[in-house]
């Protein structure tokens, strides 16, 4: 079982800014997508997470089709981080993590808010207005939504995936490292995670396939061994590159 992508467009009047999609999400595997801004890699987000609908394609959540499910269905089989979420009233840190709650509040509430608060390090911030944090603070209070929203969830369902745009904008090394930790925990106990990152050497360590993309299509899917090599990255970033492999990193020039 798994979160299947088919041949998706998405096209907006004449233009098209998604092309013949085609690739899986399964469960206990991290997904990265990789590219240049522009690529179409949120706009792909938001039509895996449901937040839109493409124009030709389908999309199947365990053989489900995507636009089969309520509201209710999807929100107990995904959670998502956004790349921006606005908040324009005077909400507390609570408040906000709190809105990841999706089941009646209960005895597990409490427990599981402090597991995640802790695990995103929003312990002493948890009382203090989001608007006045910054903006690595403000990620990580996403982020606890995103992991109370998919705790909060019984097993009605099998497999349950994360989808995460640019989780680790503006965090600083610290927090970069510690919330990758966190996601291939949760693979590990088997939830799908597909996530959009920058940073090619984090994406080659901690995932189990990737993604490239450029000009809305996905140009090469794989494991990281095969995808990430030098002709295919200096083809979706337009620079020259060499990969050192002992250890891996990848120098830009």
């Amino acid at each position: 079982m798994s979160i299947e992508i088919k041949d998706v467009r998405y096209m907006v009047n004449d233009t098209c800014l998604l092309d013949k999609i085609t690739f899986d999400i399964n469960p206990g595997e991290i997904t990265t997508i990789l590219g240049p801004n522009g690529a179409g890699k949120s706009t792909l987000i938001k039509l895996i997470s449901g937040d839109m609908k493409p124009s030709s394609g389908e999309i199947l959540y365990d053989k489900i089709l995507l636009n089969k499910l309520t509201l209710e269905n999807k929100s107990h089989r995904r959670s998502v981080l956004s790349q921006s979420q606005n908040i324009n009233f005077d909400f507390t840190v609570r408040d906000i993590v709190e809105m990841g709650w999706i089941n009646d509040f209960n005895n597990n509430f409490e427990k599981i808010l402090n597991e995640v608060s802790k695990e995103c390090s929003i312990v002493d911030i948890i009382e203090r207005k989001f608007r006045y944090l910054s903006g690595g603070e403000q990620k990580r209070v996403h982020l606890a939504r995103t992991l109370l929203h998919i705790k909060s969830i019984e097993n009605i369902y099998e497999n349950k995936y994360i989808l995460l745009d640019e989780p680790l904008a503006n965090l600083d090394i610290f927090y970069e490292f510690k919330l990758i930790k966190i996601i291939r925990k949760l693979a590990k106990n088997g939830l799908g995670i597909l996530m959009i990152l920058h940073d090619i050497n984090l994406a080659y360590k901690f995932s189990n396939k990737i993604a490239l993309m450029l000009d809305g299509k996905v140009k090469y899917f794989g494991n990281p061994e095969k995808v990430i090599n030098q002709k295919n990255l200096e083809k979706i970033y337009g620079l020259k590159m060499k990969i050192f492999t002992k250890p891996f990193f990848i120098k830009y020039y």
